[in-house]
């Protein structure tokens, strides 16, 4: 599993880990965040099962695990949480932030030690030594209760399912041909996100942020005129349909 430093500065570290090109056949890959401050840090979207052990090789290289006090889970599907068990196994005194409409159904991952701290639908601030972390309300994008995570010092939104695409292993960080990439991403996001309005309402959110980075859990990372580029883009598609070419 690699890992990507995707920002750093005196107060916090942004790491982006992911394209595995040892995991299981037929496993979707995706891509894991972390920020690191200087005494906390948070995982976001840890993965799936089958995931855990690369990623705590891979993590521990960067950060002790003693000092992963939070993790975050966007939204209730395995290829997020389904080694949150596992996870529950090895963190000690750590938080685990998601929405309150997915407790019951998370839980069934395996929860003993982490204790589930609930995000209200309109989301909440987590402040980390200092560091603010946002979570930002992005529902049926694609789940009913689902949230993205934004820190406004790196500008960076770590989006979830929202922009992700299906790509090879050895694809490019980051989206370089826009217009070459939409095709990766347009029949996902059609099929997987059920509302106009509410794809509309997360663009009016994410607009009122400096976004510099956005960061899916699928694909490239969007980047500087790529991440307006993406909004305009998802703003005029319409969403819900099937096989809609």
């Amino acid at each position: 599993m690699k890992t990507h430093k995707l920002f750093e500065n005196d107060t916090h570290t942004w790491f982006m880990f992911g394209r595995d090109p040892h995991k299981p056949d037929k496993i979707i890959d995706t891509n894991q965040y972390m920020v690191v401050t200087n005494e906390n840090a948070l995982l976001m979207d840890p993965g799936g099962i089958e995931l855990f052990s690369s990623m705590l090789t891979t993590i521990i290289k960067s950060v002790p695990i003693e000092k992963i006090t939070h993790v975050f889970a966007s939204h209730q599907d395995p290829d997020i949480i389904s080694s949150l068990g596992l996870w529950d196994q090895v963190l000690e005194n750590s938080t685990l932030h998601s929405p309150w409409l997915w407790e019951g159904f998370i839980r069934h991952f395996g929860m003993q030690s982490i204790t589930y701290s609930p995000i209200p639908d309109e989301g909440e601030r987590l402040t980390l030594d200092g560091v603010h972390l946002d979570f930002i309300p992005a529902h049926y994008l694609h789940s009913s209760g689902n949230f993205n995570v934004f820190d406004p010092t790196s500008g960076i939104l770590m989006s979830g399912d929202i922009g992700a695409a299906l790509e090879s292993d050895e694809a490019p960080l980051e989206v370089d041909d826009f217009e070459a990439h939409i095709p990766k991403m347009k029949l996902f996001h059609q099929r997987w996100m059920p509302s106009n309005e509410a794809k509309l309402d997360w663009v009016r959110r994410v607009r009122e942020l400096d976004v510099q980075m956005m960061c899916p859990q699928h694909g490239r990372i969007f980047k500087g005129e790529n991440v307006a580029k993406f909004l305009d883009w998802f703003e005029n598609l319409e969403v819900g349909v099937l096989n809609k070419k």
